[in-house]
C-alpha cells in the first residue's frame, strides 16, 4: 500500500470514529432515566449522571408515614438511576464496544448501577434494633 492510500484510509477511520463520538455524545445528551413507584404515588425523573430533575407526588403518596415515604422516594430514585446508566451502558457500547473501555465506563457508576446483569440492588436498609426507649435516649447521628 502506498502512502497515498494508506494515509486516505487512516482519515476515512478517523471520519468514522469522530461520526461515531459525535452520535455518541448526542444520545448521552439525550439520555434521561424514570420509575414509578409499585404503588403509582411516586415517580422520579433523573438525568443522564444521576441527578434528580423530577419528583411527582400523587394524591395517595400522604397516607405513607415520612419515613416510609422517604424509603419509597429513594428506591424510586435508584430504579431511575438504574434505567439511566442501562442507557449510559447502551450509547458507550456503541461508541467503544464491549471490553476494557466500556468495563472502566461501569467502574465509574455508583456500586449497584453498571447497567448489566452482574450489578445488584440496593443495599438493604441499616435497620436499628434498639427498643425505642434506648433509641431515644441515644438518637443516631444524622448526617448530610
Amino acid at each position: 500500500m502506498n502512502p497515498e492510500q494508506w494515509l486516505a484510509q487512516y482519515d476515512e477511520e478517523l471520519q468514522q470514529v469522530a461520526a461515531k463520538a459525535a452520535k455518541t455524545e448526542k444520545a448521552l445528551k439525550e439520555i434521561s432515566g424514570s420509575a414509578t413507584s409499585s404503588d403509582g404515588e411516586v415517580s422520579v425523573h433523573v438525568s443522564a449522571n444521576g441527578v434528580t430533575t423530577g419528583l411527582v407526588l400523587r394524591q395517595g403518596a400522604r397516607e405513607h408515614e415520612p419515613d416510609q415515604l422517604a424509603r419509597l422516594i429513594m428506591e424510586t430514585t435508584r430504579q431511575a438511576q438504574r434505567d439511566a446508566s442501562a442507557q449510559v451502558v447502551a450509547a458507550m457500547e456503541g461508541l467503544v464496544g464491549d471490553g476494557e473501555a466500556l468495563d472502566v465506563v461501569k467502574s465509574s457508576m455508583p456500586v449497584g448501577f453498571r447497567g448489566d446483569a452482574e450489578d445488584g440492588g440496593a443495599p438493604a436498609p441499616r435497620r436499628d434494633k434498639r427498643s425505642d426507649d434506648e433509641y431515644f435516649d441515644n438518637p443516631p447521628e444524622v448526617v448530610n
